[in-house]
């Protein structure tokens, strides 16, 4: 089977790969992890589109039947160049995170939580404001979670201080729903969700980009036989990646195989 194409800056869009296992479990998957270059999130948008553009190509290269932009920071910067560009299908996780968004809001007043590259561009506000010009939008740039995540420290006391911080503005402007528009903040569901209280629905960006991709799989892929096989792809330390992709996935990963970042930069060179 051609697999799914799926890519990140880093470790954080294996929480989509998750997901996918989960909704599709029959589907091989392609992931690609580029922690020489992380994180996006500080970049400008035009760097982090000569990225996303270098990782789509190569992906193509390797037959993919779709890719995922497991990123949002990527996602918000480059997802219409790669729509434009690609011969197969591309999704990111925005959309499907606003899209579920709009429908559980009741009083209409969303938070959304994500790294400085994501709040800075506006993207869920735009993607929110298309479904429903009523819709008020309340973000905050959340940046110490993810070195929070990728430390280990889900369920530290500190890591429920910090999150406090940052909800506290979004509490106090009477949200309902809140997304975690950066795809390591599902691995914090739970303290999110216990600081923000059951009167707010959290809404998983990552697994909603799954169940989106069901939807927008092209038809008539034979099913897999057996388990799929998957591969890991990181452009630096790959031992490091496997350690952390087995807190993500909740599984082992046998092998993760590394691709230097000279061979990607060869890919685009307009």
């Amino acid at each position: 089977m051609r697999p799914i194409g799926v890519f990140d800056s880093g470790i954080g869009g294996l929480t989509v790969v998750r997901e996918i296992f989960r909704i599709l479990p029959e589907e091989p998957v392609l992931f690609f992890g580029d922690t020489a270059r992380l994180p996006y999130g500080p970049k400008s948008a035009e760097t982090v589109t000569r990225f996303s553009r270098q990782i789509t190509r190569f992906l193509l290269a390797r037959n993919v039947r779709c890719v995922v932009v497991a990123c949002n920071t990527a996602s918000s910067a480059a997802l219409p160049v790669l729509e434009r560009e690609s011969p197969v299908p591309v999704l990111g996780v925005i959309a499907p995170g606003a899209r579920a968004a709009a429908r559980e809001t009741r009083s209409g007043v969303i938070g959304v939580i994500g790294t400085r590259g994501t709040v800075a561009s506006g993207a869920y506000e735009r993607a929110l404001q298309a479904i429903d010009p009523a819709l008020r939008v309340v973000s905050e740039a959340c940046p110490l979670l993810v070195p929070l995540v990728e430390e280990g420290w889900a369920d530290h006391p500190v890591t429920e201080q910090v999150v406090r911080q940052y909800l506290d503005p979004l509490l106090r402007r009477s949200i309902d729903t809140l997304i975690l528009g950066c795809t390591h903040f599902p691995v914090l569901r739970d303290v999110i969700g216990k600081v923000a209280g059951e009167g707010v629905v959290i809404v998983d960006a990552a697994r909603e980009t799954a169940c989106a991709l069901r939807e927008a799989l092209p038809p008539g892929e034979p099913a897999s036989k057996g388990a799929p096989s998957h591969r890991f792809l990181v452009t630096d330390v790959p031992h490091r990646f496997r350690e952390e992709a087995e807190l993500f996935l909740g599984a082992p990963v046998e092998r993760v195989e590394r691709v230097e970042t000279e061979q990607l930069e060869g890919i685009c060179q307009e």
